[in-house]
């Protein structure tokens, strides 16, 4: 393959190209919070792009009311606003922008939520269909609004952010420039009135602009923004074939761990180092021709040097080569890992010695652009001790007479029937005969027919023959040649059987990771799902493998209880089994068992425990075996794991055509229902004015009527708008809604059906106001009283109501003063058809707190119940709070 071919780009690369030339670009503006400066210097790079004449269009900017915002959008081109049907407030025209077409589109505040009723309920989306368009795209973005990283500004800054943008979005942005400013001169701004106007600035200072959180977003952004730019970085040599190199843009480091007793210190030196630094480290061990030949003790302890490496955040890795010194360098290349650390021998001169070079030597050689870091071990580096192979083509005395063989064969043909031929061409049927012996047997058996073949060529070739001698000094240039070759050709064909061993260990476990998988896909159950990888397993290191699954009891089982061989140790499975932690032989807990029990892992969720006992006492030794291992458990893990999420989306499934149909049967019932009972209670409203005086004996019946049929009608109600609201296409009709007005209509709603009801209201001064459908909330507080009422005494006691509003959301909370809640059924009492007295004299079906669960969560909000400390059930409504701009009627 030359240089051309691998430069040469491959189809996809290809279509992926034309994909992005016709879609949009998009630039993003980021900062840690607002204030930053992210719309004017998008406004400025609009003014520099249109004086150079591109197309450009404001379509949304908020100024928020700052002077210098506003004065930077004069002079460029605005888009009007969207007025929608029944809002009072505008929204980002997105049709308008597609029909306008402009090259470049300005679009502020990109996690901004769309009003209800506009085609994508979130402003990323619009942009999205502008980029489809080809329509490049300018937008900004506060650090705090990436989903990600929610849960981190909420632990920093205790508030919720509700507005989030998808990670991969931000990802495949064609450009993110970050906008900081620091947070001395951020509080400065907020003071003068730059950032926000009149007492927001001073709530801001008190609650989200503390000099603390300041400190740790604006952190988060530019760690964010710097792992952009390292995934850059990396896709970019990736794309050029600038893997041979290594860019020293971050502080990586790669340790080089051996069986030595010190390499445990380097591996401790680097973990240090790179926490030091605030960088990632590697550590590797090179699998040379050596290592197969040492005793188990010291392979042993290069698996815990790679898992305690494992343990400190490290990532391990086992290279089999011949040159420790390539792999080395050929590794730090790869992975872009810029200083590599070693250990010192015992000794300076064996460090850089004569003939023969050290391991830094070879490194500063082959890789003069990398970092070589060299550390004492602190303990005496024991030289391995290497063990005789137990296979039959390392036995040399085979080898050996094997070279006796060849060399009496070619000496007795050639001394009896070729007894003219040159004995300069004899000399290569001799060093024929060493290639023979080296390719079968090994250097060492090579290294024999090399000293016996130049023995013989003397004694019978030479003159004078029949004597050990010499007399041609041109034959001992001959002799040393014989020998020179002998022993280039054993260490080369001893490397060359090496990696033929290496490439038929690596088809070996390729083979049967591509049979597992493929007999995995097949299965559909989790016992049959075991019972394959039992068999893999035990087929692959030649083991007895039993795996243990959790029955509905959640007790590990065997797949069969007839077949099972293993009793092991219930309280050890179990705890393998809960913390989902490897445990006996070959690991560090209760390493004294004769089976090691592996959890099957995957994600967070263990689906049972593989059991193993070797038959062979070092199968297991080798790192890549262990490594195999761990992937044939990964593999039966994710399996199994598909097999769960099947069985849960089937059950979903049946439980949405089974809700769907329930839901079909109560709107049809309903409906039917609803004219009837209007009639109904027609007839009683006019019975109770004919008859008119209270003193009528039938009016008490009348008045019990009229109760019931009204709650029929509730009922009815609920049931129809829980199945509008659940229906597809359905919008809210939103306005500016006083919560006290809505809780007031409520109240007299209430108080007609039961008269002798108290509530109290706790309202703030100021004017409370939230965006929603005033008949929707109203049909909220309207249920809650009423469970207050029946559930609460409601008529013995008065019901609180509390209206606590913030610069977040407005909290309103009812609570009544009866028995309370059960602690174990606070979250049942919003689903559907649930009571919290499932048999009980109080009339209703359990829709009333589902419907407002869904009413609140179709707002935006949330609801939770809870006991409150003096005594009763206290229901608390979280709507958030948006202010309005312009004037509010």
């Amino acid at each position: 393959m030359t240089a051309d071919d691998v430069r040469r780009p491959t189809p996809d690369h290809l279509l992926l190209e034309s994909q992005r030339a016709t879609r949009g670009k998009l630039k993003i503006y980021l900062g840690a919070c607002a204030g930053v400066g992210k719309t004017w210097a998008m406004l400025q790079e609009a003014h520099r792009l249109q004086e150079q004449g591109v197309n450009i269009l404001v379509g949304i900017a908020e100024s928020h009311g700052r002077v210098g915002t506003q004065a930077q959008l004069e002079g460029l081109p605005l888009l009007p606003r969207q007025k929608g049907r029944g809002k009072l407030y505008d929204e980002f025209d997105l049709d308008g922008a597609l029909q306008r077409h402009p090259t470049i589109i300005l679009v502020d505040e990109l996690a901004h939520t769309n009003a209800p009723g506009s085609r994508h309920p979130k402003r990323w989306q619009d942009i999205e269909e502008l980029l489809e368009s080809g329509i490049d795209v300018f937008t900004t973005l506060n650090i705090q609004h990436l989903d990600s990283l929610n849960d981190v500004v909420r632990g920093i800054t205790g508030i919720q952010v509700q507005e989030t943008l998808p990670d991969p979005f931000f990802d495949h942005a064609d450009e993110v420039v970050l906008v900081d400013i620091s947070p001395d001169d951020l509080l400065e701004r907020l003071k003068e009135g730059n950032v926000y106007v009149g007492d927001r600035a001073e709530r801001a200072i008190e609650n989200f602009f503390r000099k603390g959180n300041l400190f740790a977003l604006r952190e988060l952004a530019l760690r964010r923004t710097a792992e952009r730019v390292d995934g850059q970085m990396r896709a970019w040599r990736e794309g050029r074939r600038l893997a041979d190199r290594v860019w020293h843009t971050n502080d990586a480091l790669l340790v080089c761990v051996k069986s030595d007793v010190g390499s445990e210190k380097l591996i401790r030196v680097a973990a240090r180092l790179a926490n030091r630094l605030g960088c990632e480290w590697h550590a590797i061990n090179v699998d040379t021709t050596s290592y197969r030949r040492r005793s188990r003790e010291q392979r042993h302890r290069v698996l815990q040097h790679l898992r305690l490496a494992e343990n400190l955040g490290g990532v391990t890795a086992t290279l089999p080569d011949t040159d420790r010194c390539t792999a080395v360098v050929r590794y730090a290349r790869e992975h872009n890992l810029g200083k590599i650390i070693i250990g010192r021998p015992p000794n300076r001169r064996s460090l850089f010695k004569f003939g023969s070079q050290g391991l830094a030597q070879q490194l500063a050689r082959a890789a003069p652009d990398l970092d070589l870091l060299i550390t004492a071990c602190g303990e005496t580096i024991q030289r391995p001790k290497l063990i005789p192979k137990l296979d039959w083509e390392s036995r040399p005395w085979k080898g050996c007479f094997a070279a006796v063989f060849f060399c009496a064969v070619i000496t007795a043909f050639f001394n009896f029937f070729l007894p003219q031929f040159s004995p300069i061409n004899l000399v290569m049927v001799y060093l024929l005969g060493v290639v023979l012996t080296a390719l079968k047997f090994g250097r060492l058996p090579a290294v024999f027919a090399s000293i016996i073949n130049i023995v013989v060529f003397d004694w019978f070739f030479v003159a004078p023959t029949g004597q050990l001698g010499i007399s041609d000094a041109q034959y001992a240039v001959t002799f040393s040649v014989m020998l020179g070759v002998g022993l280039l050709i054993g260490n080369l064909t001893a490397s060359l059987r090496y990696q033929a061993r290496v490439a038929r260990s690596r088809e070996k476990r390729s083979t049967q990771l591509y049979e597992l998988a493929s007999e995995l896909s097949q299965h559909s159950a989790m016992s049959d799902i075991a019972l394959a990888g039992q068999k893999a397993i035990s087929r692959a290191f030649s083991a007895h493998c039993e795996i243990w699954l959790p029955n509905e009891q959640n007790t590990l089982q065997p797949i069969s209880e007839e077949a099972s061989q293993l009793l092991p140790d219930r309280a050890i499975l179990h705890w393998c089994f809960e913390k989902g932690q490897a445990a006996g032989a070959g690991t560090d807990t209760l390493p004294g068992v004769p089976y090691k029990m592996i959890p099957l892992l995957s994600g967070s969720q263990c689906f049972g425990v593989a059991i193993l006992t070797t038959i062979e006492s070092h199968a297991l030794i080798s790192p890549e075996q262990q490594r195999l291992l761990d992937t044939f458990v990964l593999l039966l893990a994710s399996a199994q794991q598909r097999v769960a999420l099947t069985q849960r989306e089937q059950l979903s499934r049946v439980t949405i055509e089974r809700e769907e149909l329930r839901n079909t049967l109560l709107s049809a019932l309903s409906h039917d229902l609803r004219t009837p009972l209007t009639v109904l209670f027609a007839q009683v409203e006019m019975l109770t004015l004919e008859l008119g005086h209270p003193a009528e004996p039938v009016m008490e019946q009348l008045s019990a009527l009229r109760e019931q049929t009204l709650a029929m009608i509730r009922l009815v109600s609920n049931i129809l708008d829980m199945a509008r609201i659940e229906a597809e296409g359905f919008h809210l009709n939103t306005d500016w809604l006083s919560v006290e007005e809505i809780l007031q209509s409520a109240r007299e709603s209430i108080e007609r059906l039961f008269p002798d009801v108290q509530i109290d209201f706790q309202c703030p001064e100021q004017v409370v106001l939230i965006r929603g459908e005033g008949p929707l909330l109203e049909r909220v507080f309207i249920n809650l009283f009423e469970n207050a009422v029946k559930y609460g005494r409601g008529r013995e006691a008065p019901i609180s109501v509390v209206i606590l509003p913030n610069e977040q959301q407005v909290a309103v909370s009812i609570c009544d003063q009866g028995p309370g809640l059960p602690t174990n059924e606070t979250v049942s009492l919003f689903t559907k058809f649930s009571r919290g007295k499932s048999e009980s004299t109080i009339p209703g079906v359990g829709m009333g707190l589902a419907i407002c669960k869904t009413i609140t969560e179709l707002h935006g909000g949330h609801i939770h119940a809870e006991n409150s400390p003096q005594g009763g059930a206290c229901f608390t409504l979280n709507l958030p709070a948006t202010t309005p701009q312009g004037d509010v009627p």
